[in-house]
């Protein structure tokens, strides 16, 4: 009786911004506990609300969204799905869809209604692939500024890869969305063509196309 009241006590202390990172925590065990490498050492990790700073938007990215809270915002790298380019992007994400911006620009929006999967691979890289689904990309023309031409999947690299991915399936509501995926993955790029990436382990982290043209990924294994 005595340890139930002070548990009681505890729940009722702790504040809600608290208590939103600890359900996030949960939903990051559900996703990727004994799943991806690296998970273990991020559990005493606290999540951030946002990586990004509202200063750090662009005035009309800030403008453009102005109907629309920013829920959370995390520098990335997108790779061109075509040759495979870095470049360097910020991933905003709302309420009702993503947003891969680069400085002025909102370069593709990704709505939530049309969001197919989220693929991560199961070493200690830092990619993430939003898939989009094809059908309800071709629909989206009504707002050039917001909607940019029907893409293909987005893939990036996050460096704060369990936070981003918790933070992104809580906001679809479907944590059955994410997959966690050995080997390699199959990416759209346009109707009737897909790319692949292609997940190994050495001594040193890379990111390259081979010579097959695949988008190759190397971690370093970590100690198990």
């Amino acid at each position: 009786m005595c340890t139930r009241n002070l548990v009681r006590k505890y729940c009722r202390g702790i504040s809600a911004e608290r208590k939103a990172l600890m359900q996030q925590k949960v939903v990051t065990s559900a996703v990727f506990r004994g799943k991806k490498a690296g998970y273990a050492e991020s559990l005493n990790q606290p999540f951030a609300d946002s990586r990004i700073d509202e200063g750090d938007i662009n005035p009309k990215v800030l403008q453009l969204l102005s109907n629309e809270k920013i829920q959370y915002g995390i520098p990335v790298i997108k790779y061109d799905r075509k040759g495979f380019k870095a470049r360097p992007r910020q991933l905003l994400l709302t309420q009702k869809a993503a947003y891969v911006v680069e400085l002025a620009k909102i370069k593709q929006k990704i709505e939530y209604s049309a969001l197919k999967g989220i693929s991560t691979s199961s070493l200690s890289d830092g990619i993430v692939v939003i898939h989009v689904s094809p059908e309800a990309n071709r629909q989206k023309r009504s707002c050039p500024a917001l909607s940019p031409p029907p893409q293909g999947d987005a893939i990036l690299q996050c460096e704060h890869v369990f936070e981003a991915v918790t933070k992104l399936a809580m906001l679809v509501k479907k944590e059955n969305i994410v997959h966690v995926i050995q080997g390699s993955l199959q990416f759209y790029i346009s109707p009737g063509r897909e790319g692949t990436i292609v997940f190994d382990t050495g001594p040193e982290e890379q990111v390259y196309k081979d010579k097959n043209g695949q988008l190759t990924v190397v971690s370093v294994r970590t100690k198990s």
